[in-house]
């Protein structure tokens, strides 16, 4: 039995030390026996620092030849700003704010350790800069505004698993690869880990879009709705939004479009003159325009005589009456897509997106920005796509 013990901690390699206390500790562990196959169970409470009960629980035998823990351990409200000593060393900054609470659950058996840490942050706020040269090159500051919800949460669970028998084998080292590993993966792969949390894995670093096509679709509305679901629940990201487009495959696209934008704009013009559609309503959307295949030919047609460009003639000169397929053929032909109509596909592409964003997915404009793409040859390949990088 333990009444009112204490245990004190101080760390002399960090600059400048780091001390804590864990007072009045109480409990007892009964059935203690070198014994194999038994078990003993013990129960510990006491208070880390100056007020965050510390709840310990388990079942072991350490004298056994085989030793044996379940354990489960709870502590609450751990005021974090006296961990800045660590944090300036290693993270380049003190901590202004912020408290942690952790429950673990170790089990050690068969000399294989497996272990659950769910780890609780609230109000992380970093401080000042200190120079170390010890402090990851890594963007902090990125890397906890992508874990911290619109709360002011970090809210994570780190599993970890060894054996005994490995050499290399160090509690310490499996917790802190598996947190810089997180890290890691926050700042380099950013957008997958925001999948992994809001969208089963789906990566959200980009949306493609059909060839010559600037709207919208299904497809990338999915993807835009769980990005901003993350961009939401993480308050304190902005969004930089650029707009690529394919040289070939888009300019053909964008032929495409025009040619179905020309005989839309024929259908609407004839249902002006039967009053079915009032000339003043807004000409730009004419996808909405259903056209039957019994009506392309004759409003193809139309848009084929009113071109200005060469066409075969008959004996007497005039135009010759072609099938369907030709008069595509030469209007696609003559029909001119150059580079700034691709620089404005891509530009108006992003700007759809960051539209949807605001309109759909209710992200607030300030937090999103139209990047142009960087070129040169280190910068991304053409492509049909709306990219995105978070700051």
């Amino acid at each position: 039995t333990l009444n009112n013990g204490t245990v004190d901690f101080r760390d002399d390699f960090i600059k400048p030390n780091y001390a804590v206390q864990i007072a009045k500790l109480g409990g007892q562990v009964s059935g203690l026996s070198s014994v194999d196959g038994t078990q003993a169970d013990m129960e510990l409470r006491g208070t880390y620092g100056a007020a965050a009960p510390v709840l310990i629980t388990a079942r072991l035998n350490p004298l056994a030849a085989q030793s044996y823990l379940d354990l489960q351990g709870e502590v609450q409200g751990i005021d974090l700003t006296g961990f800045s000593p660590y944090s300036g060393k290693y993270a380049g900054h003190v901590i202004d704010k912020g408290a942690l609470s952790l429950k673990v659950a170790y089990k050690l058996e068969n000399r294989r350790l497996s272990a659950d840490n769910h780890v609780f942050i609230d109000q992380l706020t970093l401080g000042e800069r200190v120079d170390s040269p010890d402090a990851t090159r890594l963007p902090v500051n990125l890397a906890i505004a992508l874990l911290r919800n619109n709360r002011g949460e970090i809210d994570l669970n780190l599993p970890l698993a060894g054996s005994l028998d490995d050499p290399e084998f160090s509690l310490g080292g499996l917790i802190v690869k598996v947190v810089v590993n997180l890290f890691v993966k926050a700042v380099t792969s950013p957008f997958a880990l925001l999948g992994s949390m809001f969208g089963g894995g789906e990566e959200l670093s980009s949306v493609a879009f059909a060839p010559g096509e600037m709207q919208v679709d299904a497809t990338v509305a999915k993807t835009l709705a769980t990005l901003a679901k993350a961009l939401t629940e993480r308050g304190g990201l902005k969004l930089e939004i650029s707009g690529f487009a394919d040289p070939e495959t888009d300019r053909e696209g964008l032929k495409q479009l025009a040619l179905r934008q020309a005989v839309a704009q024929e259908k609407r013009l004839e249902l002006i003159k039967q009053g079915k559609e009032d000339k003043e309503d807004s000409a730009d959307n004419l996808a909405r325009l259903a056209i039957s295949s019994e009506e392309y030919p004759r409003l193809l047609a139309r848009v084929y005589q009113a071109a200005k460009f060469p066409k075969p003639r008959n004996a007497i000169g005039l135009s010759k009456t072609l099938p369907v397929d030709e008069m595509e053929k030469l209007w696609l032909a003559n029909w001119s897509a150059d580079d700034e109509a691709l620089r404005r596909l891509a530009r108006q592409r992003a700007e759809a997106v960051r539209l949807w964003l605001i309109e759909e997915g209710k992200v607030p404009a300030g937090r999103l920005f139209l990047v142009a793409p960087k070129g040169g040859q280190d910068g991304p390949p053409p492509g049909r796509r709306v990219e995105f990088a978070l700051r």
